[in-house]
């Protein structure tokens, strides 16, 4: 059987005063560009000063967008709810801000076109070919978007609004690039429309970065839903098949009198997820006690299904008569032709009532701990097999004779979080006398709750009393 392994921890966000930093670098930046923007409207009607502003009003936006992005970061990922309208988009990385920008400019009064060598380049054109003119644009533009194109020109020369859009433009080479135009009319003396000038800007990294994070960020809400689902089938199929992990134990027609049990589950507080360990206890037909601990690798709905089948074979063997010693090799040779999840470890108990003895076996795991008299010290476990050895190796069980009064404590390795094995054991060991002044068994795993159940946990855990009645 291998060792219990831990569920993944999740990633850890970056440090928070990190990015802070950068979104106060960012805030500074934007500052100052903002200002080199209201400079540059001084001059409204050279071809220098039309660029600078455009550049300036798309860094603008750029940085916005950037501040935007990086609070979403140190704030965490997006929770399941519908987005907020003006989603921060991330700003692109793959090459300058002004290496991806074009201009042109169409005088309407001669028919002449001027074109940057970089819209040359954006479009996809040859830089020999003369600039086409404006009816001549749209046979660069993907059909769909024509309508939206002739829009926005003919509220541009008409109307003298501001051109702000985006379309989609088919190069020579039949690759299709998203650009976003700006633009402006450019009036005459007498107020007329002379010329119309525009800077266009590659947006096809842009917006694939858009899509990529919004892609992600449905599917992450798709695995929360996913998530939330499968902890509420799995509570409701462990409740379903399983004890109900919390409370007094208690058995059909009132159980045996010979023992008082209770129990106690305590989740992973890394996981969202119903985790593998378990506990059970059973009344046999003879009038002895099945007590059993022990966990599986893993979380979910696949690890409850596999501990339903784990806890039933071990009550079908127990109640065919089979002794704890061969039940841990019969389950050796039941789990190493079973798929996943692999059983990590594992104690069985039987208590006989007329003979006052406990007779048990363990698989890697904690031996059960006795306390008599105010204090407690761990079993002396039986010489064995180690579970993993071949399929059908014998275990090798122990005997304990109880005494009334006596207290059993069966628990898993994460009961006590952050230590060690040995450590856990002294910490338990400790609350000897606090047991002896305990009334009832579910006195005792209160007290033990109490001592251990602090968080953060980073596995599940389980643990089991019964004490012997007087």
């Amino acid at each position: 059987m291998p060792s219990h392994v831990f569920a993944d921890r999740p990633a850890q966000p970056p440090e928070r005063g990190a990015v802070d930093a950068l979104i106060t670098q960012t805030r500074r930046l934007r500052g100052e560009v903002d200002a080199v923007r209201r400079e540059t409207r001084a001059d409204h009607g050279g071809p220098e000063g039309r660029w600078q502003r455009a550049l300036c009003d798309l860094a603008v936006h750029q940085l916005n967008d950037l501040h935007s992005h990086l609070a979403e970061l140190r704030d965490g990922p997006p929770r399941a709810h519908p987005p907020r309208e003006g989603a921060a988009r991330p700003e692109p990385t793959e090459e300058s801000l002004l290496s991806r920008v074009g201009s042109a400019e169409w005088n309407l009064l001669t028919d002449e076109a001027s074109w940057s060598d970089e819209l040359y380049r954006i479009l996809g054109r040859d830089p020999a070919a003369p600039p086409l003119s404006l009816d001549e644009l749209p046979s660069l533009v993907h059909p769909g978007d024509h309508a939206l194109l002739t829009a926005m020109v003919t509220d541009c020369l008409v109307d003298g609004k501001p051109i702000d859009g985006e379309f989609r433009v088919v190069r020579a080479d039949g690759g299709e690039r998203q650009v976003h135009m700006t633009g402006e009319p450019v009036l005459a003396p007498d107020g007329s429309t002379a010329s119309m000038w525009a800077v266009l800007r590659d947006v096809s990294e842009l917006r694939r970065s858009e899509r990529a994070v919004h892609e992600s960020r449905d599917s992450l809400r798709r695995r929360q839903h996913l998530d939330r689902t499968e902890h509420r089938l799995a509570v409701e199929l462990q409740e379903a098949v399983l004890p109900p992990w919390r409370g007094s134990l208690r058995f059909p027609r009132g159980g045996p009198q010979a023992l008082d049990l209770a129990a106690h589950y305590l989740p992973s507080s890394s996981s969202a997820l119903i985790g593998g360990d378990w506990y059970d206890a059973l009344e046999l037909a003879d009038g002895r006690t099945l007590l059993s601990v022990g966990d599986l690798t893993g979380h979910g709905v696949a690890v409850t299904s596999g501990m339903a089948m784990l806890v039933g074979a071990v009550r079908g063997m127990a109640v065919a008569g089979t002794q704890p010693g061969p039940l841990m090799g019969w389950l050796n040779q039941l789990l190493d032709t079973a798929a996943e999840p692999a059983l990590g470890s594992a104690v069985c108990c039987l208590y006989d009532p007329e003979r006052h003895v406990l007779t048990w076996a363990q698989a890697g795991h904690p031996a059960p701990l006795l306390f008599r008299d105010g204090t407690g010290r761990a079993l002396t476990p039986p010489d064995g097999v180690l579970l993993g050895a071949t399929s059908g190796a014998a275990y090798e069980q122990a005997e304990e004779p109880l005494r009334p009064g006596d207290l059993l404590l069966l628990y898993t390795d994460g009961l006590v979080p952050r230590r060690s094995r040995d450590a856990a054991t002294e910490r338990l060991l400790a609350l000897a006398p606090r047991f002896a002044e305990a009334r009832t068994a579910q006195d005792c795993v209160r007290v033990t709750v109490e001592e251990c159940g602090e968080a953060p946990r980073e596995d599940d855990a389980c643990l089991l009393v019964a004490h012997v009645a007087p």
